[in-house]
């Protein structure tokens, strides 16, 4: 068995233990779920990557994963939506609530362990998700590899642009000064001007896009992340 761990989401029980026993196989740790509402019930952020049925019971795939990157500890976890609706607007939706991969059924199994290798290999490092991420839906921060990553994307951020998003995020809703974002990012650099860090920050949320505007300012008093501002 490797470190990856796995959640199977469907309530076709024969598919789950058909998808479980080869990637299994795989060397993966696998969990199933026979509903969203079984699996809401779990912690998950022990998983690395979740596989969704989108057409489930009360609690459809895309509402599961709707709540998933709502949550500030369970964003970061990849999904790959599995589906009978094969139409161009349902992929729409799938990649819109932030799923890294749409497979329709039927499938072959080895395109699902392809794909599988694939979300894995770009999006989770071999140790503990919630340790290593952290961020806000579609924005995650890869706190080993010191990546910021939007949309599946590497951000190219300064280490210092780099060093601001990553104080933000972590302090979720509270407002720094300039002098506790200069002690915090620049370490007291006597040179750093208050024009300096808001270039930065100004920076920061143009290459940021359409999450630039979770960067708050409070006027007179500094700078603050706030998960959901302005949806």
């Amino acid at each position: 068995m490797n470190d990856y761990k796995i959640l199977v989401v469907d309530d076709e029980e024969d598919l789950c233990d058909i998808l479980r026993f080869n990637l299994e196989n795989e060397g993966y740790n696998v969990d199933v779920a026979y509903s969203a509402e079984e699996a809401l019930k779990m912690d998950l952020t022990q998983y690395h990557l979740i596989l969704l049925d989108v057409m489930m019971g009360e609690i459809s795939g895309f509402r599961m994963a709707k709540m998933l990157k709502e949550s500030k500890n369970l964003s970061h976890i990849p999904i790959i939506f599995l589906t009978a609706r094969d139409t161009e607007n349902d992929a729409v939706t799938g990649f819109t609530l932030g799923a890294d991969d749409y497979i329709s059924k039927p499938f072959s199994l080895r395109e699902v362990i392809l794909r599988v290798k694939a979300v894995l290999r770009r999006t989770s490092p071999k140790s503990s998700p919630q340790a290593s991420f952290i961020g806000y839906k579609e924005l995650k921060i890869n706190m080993k590899l010191k990546e910021a990553i939007l949309h599946g994307e590497i951000l190219q951020l300064t280490k210092t642009e780099f060093e601001l998003l990553r104080l933000f995020i972590e302090n979720e809703g509270r407002v720094f000064s300039r002098a506790e974002i200069l002690k915090k990012v620049w370490h007291d650099d006597a040179e750093v001007l208050d024009r300096t860090i808001d270039v930065n920050i100004t920076r920061l949320r143009k290459k940021l896009g359409d999450y630039g505007k979770y960067i708050m300012t409070r006027q007179g008093y500094g700078y603050y992340f706030e998960a959901g501002a302005k949806d």
